[in-house]
């Protein structure tokens, strides 16, 4: 779920352009933010995905409205008040009287299906489920037989379904509700109830608590072509369109694939049969117990082995015609990773073989739990919703996330693709061992399974310095943009993310969770579940500490702090006091309102001077304002907090002290820690932005980026200008703002060079060297995107070299920056040569960056039909369109052009990924973040007046981003470039 974008180079009628050409070129590369944002799928994916799946949940019954609120007929037409006794035939969606069964007999006087969440009388305990799968036209058929425990008295049993035709078994004789070894419970009646996707059965008599029962369905339905529920997929191989069928049931997809209890509490048994075509294999959670082969028709039957107790939505199954290679760890579990049989071929799949054996190895040890099942299948599927679904023994991943050709693929898509495969591995832990009870705990899966996408990921690749230093941009960071907002959530995976908010809670929250997984393996379990073993564990080390009272505080309360720290000014106090004060941070000022919002705040506090840190000192903030005794100062001293961002608020400081950091920084910056550098950095670019700071503050500070030798400090400017480039690039002025970006960047550019391509350098992350290639390339991509003519003039001799030789020798890590540039400053036939190239790629990795290149054009003829062929034809794949457009919308030569035809697609656009409310989050956010003008946010609000429902949280999200655009031009923008205009000076303002 990566979004990428790149920048320009220069070529006419397929021959390289002069050296004075390219300077003459009065054109502005698109920002690439390749690397900034080549963690948003990490990022949005941590902040937006469980905001969705928690949110998902909640609309559910929104979104039904579009049947009707009723369930009156059974399958033969018969009314819900006369009973059914027949067999045969379908339930109907659409009956009417269904929803008034409660005005006749006493046992219609409760109605719980109009509840949204069941009613919990009865719970499965085992579901026996056959399918047979036509491929051929792209339906399945199946029967469910769900042995049942009633745990109140009741006549109801209330289940989920959603597009299935349900029908009763043949021969069931209206009696499909049985008491194991005790006969047959008779149905009074049975009716479907759309609103809340619910499928109701009545029976005769109660049945008794403590008993159990089984409930015998079966059903029919149709493969879909969508991304949920039991769906369709297809690729080409040697020119054959060959086909797919895979599940994807999070959050609440289940339902569409068979009859179930689609809640995550509702933890059950499976056992699945397959039946279909023997030219396909079939996969589910568990190795296949016996096959069969029938001698009628030549199908093949699977059946799997029973599972451990699980929620409905890890279910999952895949007929498919792919290959595999496979791996053993050395506690003898099997590891296969399933895809086209030219990938596996080709080996692409082999590096994520290689480091998922390496990984369950890793967590089995740092977990102290085992991993629970005798496989796990890794499948790389052409399309999906999603990055990647845990589902417990199989997990799903679509190909851009799993498959690595080494030989095309940069050091920053294998970082990726690696941070997804440790995320996913994780979650056989966190997630399918343990579930969360309900979706408002989802961060319990998603929390632990994003934080240890880097400590993982450090245990794999320790030079890459993921989990000290990368979390703190690519994660925290990202976040706090989204939880800055008025429209953040509660409960939200933004706040829960902070795990590491106090140092003193770093090895608690990591390194004991096997007493959390080993209390509540095979169950769900609650917040308040881990509160309780942090509470546990921390007064077993001598620490009396409330940590379910410190942490409702995070997790109930909506966004975070900011914490400004002041030298005390009194006269009655000594010097070695400051105040500390703390305050909702919000980017909107005009909506800053109620501040009555407060945290329980561990700050942590040093003095330092030009030579060094002097002390540190541990703060808790309990109130609003407070006053602190810490180290001696004096004039010369600076105060800094949140040492190494441990804890998830921003810090702001009064005028004089920001004024002793960013002299600090410009005579000797090694003194503060790197970590403490980007997040100076990243703090006072959203304090500026939001209003806490004036525009110049942040600006000085990066002057003295010239000096800075890492890689994190860069990566957070980089973030913090794209940022502004949204806000500018459209503006009068623009040069003003290019020109002093250019300026910090020139001198570091021009020492590190461009990357070489010699043999056995092909985007190989494993050398020493990652952090110092990461840091070339984001000077590169700057360099690029802001217009440096050696810049232009370097990508334009390689798209150059590449036409005229046939051959790419440009080095892998900077392709994306490269191709785009190219696209940007060069002709048409350039276009044309890398469409070219996008459809004859076998390597998705590059085919990603190829067709993210077309998006980079000035041309708005090639843009527009770009546009257009994603959409109405299959040359893109489904999955990628979303990206065109969103990419399209970053150049600003397609920014109208992109809303515009947002917009008018629209309707076509939420039929086809509406229900993936994600993928809609993604789209909406991507295309409106960039609108900064009254007429835009005009242009929205009509927008959202006219649409509807549908988009849940994402349209809400978008105008308050615009507005926020929208308000900083007004309020922000003459004083930023006022200081533009000016020469620096030791003041600040």
């Amino acid at each position: 779920m990566g979004l990428n974008d790149s920048s320009p180079g220069a070529m006419r009628n397929g021959r390289g352009l002069s050296d004075q050409w390219a300077e003459s070129v009065v054109v502005r590369p698109r920002t690439t933010e390749r690397h900034i944002t080549v963690h948003k799928r990490l990022v949005l994916g941590f902040a937006l995905s469980i905001l969705t799946l928690i949110i998902v949940t909640a609309v559910a019954v929104v979104l039904s409205v579009r049947f009707e609120e009723c369930g009156g007929r059974d399958r033969d037409g018969v009314t819900g008040e006369s009973g059914s006794r027949g067999s045969g035939g379908s339930a109907k969606l659409n009956g009417s009287r269904g929803e008034r069964t409660g005005e006749r007999g006493d046992e219609e006087t409760v109605q719980p299906w109009r509840n949204s969440r069941l009613p919990g009388s009865v719970r499965p305990r085992h579901y026996d489920l056959r399918l047979a799968v036509y491929m051929d036209n792209f339906t399945f058929s199946g029967e469910v037989s769900i042995e049942l425990e009633c745990i109140n008295a009741t006549r109801f049993i209330v289940l989920h379904t959603d597009r299935l035709e349900v029908r009763w078994p043949s021969g069931a004789g209206g009696r499909p509700a049985n008491r194991p070894g005790g006969g047959a419970m008779r149905i009074h009646r049975h009716f479907p109830y759309p609103a809340n996707q619910m499928y109701v059965v009545v029976l005769h008599r109660e049945m008794k608590p403590m008993r159990v029962y089984r409930l015998n369905v079966s059903f029919d339905a149709a493969i879909e072509d969508e991304l949920l529920g039991f769906f369709r997929s297809s690729y080409t191989l040697q020119r054959e369109r060959r086909y797919l069928a895979v599940t994807q049931f999070s959050p609440i997809h289940a339902r569409k694939a068979f009859p179930c209890f689609d809640e995550p509490i509702y933890k059950a048994t499976f056992t699945l049969t397959l039946r279909h075509d023997p030219q396909y294999t079939s996969l589910s959670n568990m190795p296949v117990e016996s096959s069969s082969l029938s001698d009628e028709d030549g199908w093949v039957t699977n059946r799997f082995a029973r599972t451990p107790r699980m929620s409905t939505y890890y279910l999952a199954w895949a007929v498919c015609n792919f290959t595999y290679r496979e791996t053993q760890t050395d506690s003898g579990v099997t590891i296969r990773l399933y895809a086209r049989p030219d990938a596996i071929s080709s080996g692409e799949g082999d590096y994520a073989l290689h480091i998922t054996k390496r990984l369950l190895g890793f967590y089995q040890d740092y977990f102290k739990v085992q991993y629970s099942l005798p496989k796990l299948d890794l499948l790389a599927v052409p399309k999906h919703p999603y990055a990647a679904m845990e589902n417990w023994g199989l997990s799903v991943f679509v190909e851009q996330k799993i498959l690595l050709d080494a030989e095309v693929s940069s050091s920053s898509y294998q970082m990726e693709l690696t941070m997804v495969v440790v995320h996913e591995i994780c979650h056989q832990w966190f997630g399918d061992l343990v579930t969360p009870v309900w979706w408002e705990d989802v961060w319990l899966k998603e929390g632990f399974a994003h934080f240890f996408e880097y400590v993982g990921t450090d245990f794999l690749f320790p030079k890459w310095n993921m989990e000290k230093q990368r979390f703190l941009t690519d994660v925290l960071h990202e976040v706090m943009l989204l939880d800055g907002l008025s429209s953040s959530h509660p409960i939200s995976q933004e706040v829960e993310q902070a795990t590491d908010i106090n140092r003193v809670f770093d090895w608690i929250a990591y390194k004991k969770v096997s007493d959390y997984l080993l209390s509540h393996m095979y169950s769900n379990a609650a917040r308040d579940d881990l509160w309780n073993k942090l509470t546990q564990a921390m007064r077993s080390e001598g620490r009396d500490i409330d940590i379910r009272g410190m942490m409702d505080r995070w997790t109930l309360q909506m966004g975070y702090p900011v914490v400004t720290i002041s030298k005390n000014q009194s006269e009655q106090l000594p010097t070695h006091y400051i105040t500390v004060s703390q305050e909702h941070f919000l980017y909107g000022q005009e909506v800053r309102t109620n501040n009555s919002l407060q945290w329980q705040v561990p700050l942590t506090v040093a003095v330092g001077n030009a030579s060094r840190v002097c002390s540190e000192s541990l703060i808790w903030i309990n109130n609003k304002t407070e006053t602190h005794r810490i180290g001696q100062m004096d004039d010369k001293t600076w105060l800094l907090g949140n040492i190494n961002q441990t804890g998830y608020f921003r810090v702001n400081y009064d005028l004089q002290n920001w004024k002793l950091l960013i002299q600090q920084l410009h005579t000797n910056p090694q003194i503060i820690s790197i970590g403490n550098r980007a997040g100076l950095i990243d703090d006072a670019f959203n304090l500026a932005r939001a209003g806490y700071l004036p525009q110049g503050v942040p600006l000085q500070l990066i002057g003295y980026l010239p000096e800075e030798t890492s890689f994190l400090p860069w990566h957070a400017a980089s973030r913090a200008l794209y940022q502004l480039d949204k806000l500018l690039d459209r503006t009068d002025e623009y040069s003003l703002f290019s020109d002093y970006v250019l300026k910090q960047v020139a001198s570091r550019y021009h020492q590190m060079g461009w990357p070489t391509n010699g043999p056995g350098n092909e985007g190989n992350v494993l050398q020493a060297s990652y952090q110092t290639e990461e840091l070339q390339r984001e000077l590169i991509m700057l360099a690029c995107s802001f217009g440096n003519k050696q810049c232009h003039r370097q990508a334009v001799a390689y798209i150059s070299d590449w036409i005229s030789s046939n051959k790419n020798r440009i080095p892998p890590n900077i392709r994306d920056i490269v191709y785009c540039t190219g696209v940007s400053l060069m002709d048409e036939d350039v276009w044309e040569f890398i469409w070219m190239k996008f459809h004859s790629s076998n390597a998705v990795s590059e085919k990603k960056i190829l067709l993210e290149a077309l998006t980079c054009s000035d041309n708005i003829f090639l843009l527009n039909r770009l546009l257009n062929l994603s959409l109405t034809s299959d040359l893109v794949p489904e999955q990628d369109v979303i990206d065109v457009i969103i990419h399209v919308g970053r150049n600003p030569q397609g920014r109208n052009l992109a809303w515009k035809y947002f917009r008018e697609k629209w309707d076509i656009l939420n039929a086809r990924y509406g229900e993936a409310l994600f993928m809609n989050s993604k789209l909406i956010g991507g295309v409106t973040e960039f609108l900064n003008t009254d007429r835009e946010l005009n242009e929205l609000k009509e927008f959202i007046q006219s649409s509807g429902v549908g988009a849940g949280p994402a349209l809400p999200r978008a105008l308050e981003i615009v507005e926020g655009n929208v308000r900083w031009h007004r309020l922000h923008r003459r004083q930023f470039y006022q200081w533009l205009r000016k020469p620096p000076n030791p003041g600040l303002g």
